[in-house]
C-alpha cells in the first residue's frame, strides 16, 4: 500500500513539474506607424524562438512558445522586452518618427519586469548615456566624462532595481546589461578614445587605468550566464586582467584575436558557470559567423568533454552544427 502512495505521489510530482516546464508564453504586440513591410519577433538566447507577421496597423500579434529560462526578445530589432516562463505580455508599439512610445499590459510579473526595463532606458535617456562607444568617439566625449556617466547610471540603476517590484530573475538580467555598458565603458572606451583622437590613456584624466576594474566581482548568477552582452563584458575583463599582470610582470602582451587563442586564454581564465557561458558564446558567435565553421569541431568536442555543464548552451551548438 505504501509502495502504491509513493508511486502515485511521485506519478502526480512528475506530472506537475512537467506541464509546468511547458507553460506557454505568450507575447502579443499591437504595432502602429510602422514603415516597413514585416515586423519581427526576435529571441536574443535562441534563434528556435522567433516569428514574423506582415505589417497591418492595428492587428494584434500573437506568439507563443515554450521556455525553461528567461529570454530578451526584441520586437523589430529595437524594441527590448523580457518574459519569464509562463509569463503572458502584451506591448502597444507606436512609431513616431524616430520616436518610439511603449505600453505594457498583461501578467503582473511581466509588466513589472518591462517597467524595470523601461525604467531603466528612461535613466539612459535622461542621463543622455549612449550605448555605442564608437558614437561617444565620435561625438568626442572624453573619457573622463564617459566614466563619470557611467559611474552616475550604476548608482542610478541600482537604485531603481532596489526599489522595482520586477522579480529576482528579471533584476539580475538587467543588472548585468548595465554592468556591461559600465564596465565596457571602464575598460574599452579610453582604448579605443586614444586609437581613435589620438590622446593617450596616460592622459585622459581618468586615473591609472590599470586600477579601474579594482574591486569588481564577476557575477554568476543564472540570468547573468543567459544575458549575451554579459558575455562580452567577461571575454573583455579576462584580456584586461590577463594583460595587467602581463605589465606588472614586465612581460608583453598581445590580445588574441583568432577563436582558437581566445579560447585558450577564457578557459584558462576562468571556472565553473563562467567558463560553460564564455566558451559557449565564444563558439556559438564564431559558427553563427557561417566562415570555417569546421574549425569549431574540434573546440567544441574539447568544451563538451571538458567544460560544459549546461545542457542549454549544448543544444544550441548542436542545433547550430547541424
Amino acid at each position: 500500500m505504501k509502495k502504491r502512495l509513493l508511486f502515485a505521489l511521485v506519478s502526480v510530482f512528475t506530472l506537475l513539474t512537467t506541464a509546468a516546464a511547458q507553460q506557454k508564453t505568450t507575447l502579443s504586440a499591437r504595432i502602429d506607424g510602422y514603415q516597413r513591410s514585416m515586423i519581427y519577433f526576435d529571441c536574443m538566447q535562441t534563434p528556435l524562438i522567433a516569428q514574423e507577421f506582415h505589417t497591418n496597423p492595428g492587428e494584434v500579434h500573437v506568439y507563443s512558445f515554450d521556455s525553461e529560462n528567461l529570454v530578451w526578445m526584441t520586437i523589430n530589432g529595437n524594441t527590448g522586452v523580457m518574459l519569464q516562463p509562463g509569463d503572458s505580455l502584451h506591448v502597444d508599439v507606436v512609431y513616431n518618427g524616430k520616436n518610439v512610445k511603449v505600453e505594457y499590459s498583461g501578467s503582473d510579473r511581466a509588466v513589472n519586469n518591462n517597467r524595470l526595463v523601461k525604467s531603466i532606458e528612461n535613466l539612459k535617456r535622461s542621463l543622455r548615456y549612449k550605448e555605442q562607444l564608437l558614437g561617444c568617439a565620435a561625438l568626442d566625449i572624453k573619457p573622463k566624462s564617459r566614466v563619470d556617466d557611467s559611474r552616475v547610471l550604476l548608482e542610478k540603476a541600482k537604485a531603481l532595481i532596489e526599489k522595482s517590484q520586477a522579480s529576482p530573475e528579471a533584476k539580475n538580467y538587467v543588472m548585468a546589461m548595465i554592468e556591461y555598458h559600465v564596465y565596457m565603458s571602464f575598460i574599452e572606451y579610453p582604448v579605443m578614445y586614444a586609437s581613435v583622437r589620438g590622446l593617450a590613456v596616460e592622459e585622459q584624466e581618468i586615473g591609472d587605468y590599470w586600477n579601474i576594474m579594482d574591486g569588481y566581482v564577476v557575477r554568476g548568477d543564472a540570468e547573468s550566464m543567459n544575458c549575451p552582452e554579459y558575455a562580452s563584458l567577461l571575454m573583455r575583463y579576462c584580456f584586461f586582467m590577463n594583460e595587467k599582470a602581463a605589465k606588472e610582470a614586465g612581460k608583453a602582451y598581445a590580445m588574441p584575436t583568432m577563436m582558437e587563442d581566445m579560447y585558450k586564454e577564457l578557459a584558462a581564465y576562468y571556472d565553473g558557470a563562467q567558463r560553460d557561458f564564455v566558451l559557449y558564446t565564444l563558439l556559438r558567435n564564431f559558427i553563427m559567423n557561417g566562415r570555417e565553421i569546421e574549425r569549431a569541431d574540434v573546440l567544441y568536442n574539447d568544451y563538451v568533454e571538458k567544460y560544459n555543464s549546461n545542457v542549454f548552451y549544448k543544444s544550441i551548438i548542436d542545433m547550430l552544427m547541424q
